[in-house]
């Protein structure tokens, strides 16, 4: 069997054709399109994730949206939420710029990489259970092939459920192990690998205020204190200081950290 790289696995999903109504769906919004884009051509395909393979951040959403990574190809681009999301992720220091408005308007990722749970834009942005399982394959195999990933973001509630069921599967938590989840939230998940949980960049949490920029941020700039003090560690390991960790203390698991919950 072929050896495995992200290259591949984008690959099979963008020829993904295991979910029947997600696919007609997306079909038939790149047939119909809406009047703001009634001249572009839509990708309508599965959107596989996107970013740099040696990332230290995985961010995981939900699915696909159907003007937005349905219609570019790229996952949280041409909608607003990929606005929110790439901004701050460029405030933080992942990525090239600020926004995020096709595949090849020169956005890169650096130290992180977006991905998810759906491949397909669903109708009325809720993928069943069903779908989103057949999909989570997908994000296994990422997972797999991102072995300096020391972060999670997962974006929503079911974002985090899906991305838990996948660490489940892939035998990196227990089978019987809970989260909670809320904005800010974080889960030490053991090995130097941490949790974030943040609301959902949805235009509905954003233009309502649950989401705010300094909320998210607050969020973003606690994954990159934790990259940071794992690098510290890595360092110190390597020079041989066994005590490194010990003097860098944690942030509070388990708690919110920013924003309201």
């Amino acid at each position: 069997m072929p050896r495995d790289s992200l290259a591949r696995v984008a690959r099979e999903v963008v020829l993904c054709e295991r979910c029947p109504r997600l696919r007609a769906w997306c079909r038939r919004v790149a047939q119909e399109k809406v009047r703001r884009y009634r001249g572009e051509e839509y990708w309508g395909r599965p959107v596989p994730g996107y970013g740099d393979p040696k990332a230290r951040l995985l961010v995981v959403g939900l699915a696909p949206a159907a003007h937005g990574g349905n219609r570019t190809g790229r996952v949280f681009t041409g909608d607003r939420s990929g606005d929110f999301l790439f901004a701050a992720l460029h405030r933080a220091g992942f990525a090239s710029q600020p926004t995020s408005v096709s595949r090849d308007d020169g956005l890169v990722l650096t130290g992180a990489y977006v991905a998810p749970l759906a491949r397909c834009a669903p109708p009325a942005n809720k993928p069943t259970r069903e779908e989103i399982a057949s999909c989570r394959e997908y994000l296994r195999r990422e997972w797999a092939l991102l072995p300096e990933v020391g972060a999670v973001l997962a974006l929503g509630r079911v974002a985090m459920d899906g991305l838990v069921a996948m660490l489940r599967e892939a035998g990196r938590v227990p089978v019987r192990a809970r989260f909670a989840f809320g904005h800010g939230v974080v889960h030490d998940l053991g090995g130097g690998l941490a949790l974030f949980a943040s609301y959902h960049p949805s235009q509905q949490n954003t233009f309502t205020g649950k989401l705010t920029t300094r909320g998210f941020d607050a969020v973003l700039k606690q994954v990159r204190r934790h990259l940071d003090r794992q690098s510290a560690v890595e360092a110190a390991r390597r020079s041989g200081d066994c005590d490194a960790e010990r003097r860098s203390p944690p942030p509070t698991w388990g708690r919110c950290i920013g924003g309201t919950r």
